[in-house]
């Protein structure tokens, strides 16, 4: 499947980016600031002309987090509760992207 509304720099039908290509990488992420799916920060920063900002705590409600293989969305609750796994199609994501979760999330760590 393909998702023309993730960005980012060499972005596959899958969502994985020039940043991370591994076949867990499969996830995008969207931001507040701009309301846009992207497949990592480094994609964001090389993309726009503006800060990200983290998707906030009070919007956790919201889908904002792609499975790139099946293009099903989840909310911020959904994909942490997921156990780096897609809950609609079984596709492993990448655990490494725990590491970067207050870039793309609202945790305790961001506020």
């Amino acid at each position: 499947m393909s998702n023309p509304s993730v960005r980012g720099v060499d972005v596959d039908p899958e969502t994985r980016c020039a940043h991370y290509h591994t076949d867990r990488d499969v996830v995008a992420f969207k931001f507040a600031c701009c309301e846009r799916y992207y497949p990592c920060f480094r994609c964001h920063e090389a993309r726009t002309d503006h800060e990200a900002v983290p998707w906030p705590r009070d919007r956790f409600d919201e889908s904002s987090v792609l499975c790139g293989v099946c293009d099903t969305t989840l909310t911020v609750p959904d994909y942490l509760a997921a156990d780096y796994r897609c809950p609609s199609c079984n596709a492993a994501f990448n655990p490494g992207c725990a590491s970067h979760a207050a870039l793309y999330f609202e945790t305790e760590a961001s506020e």
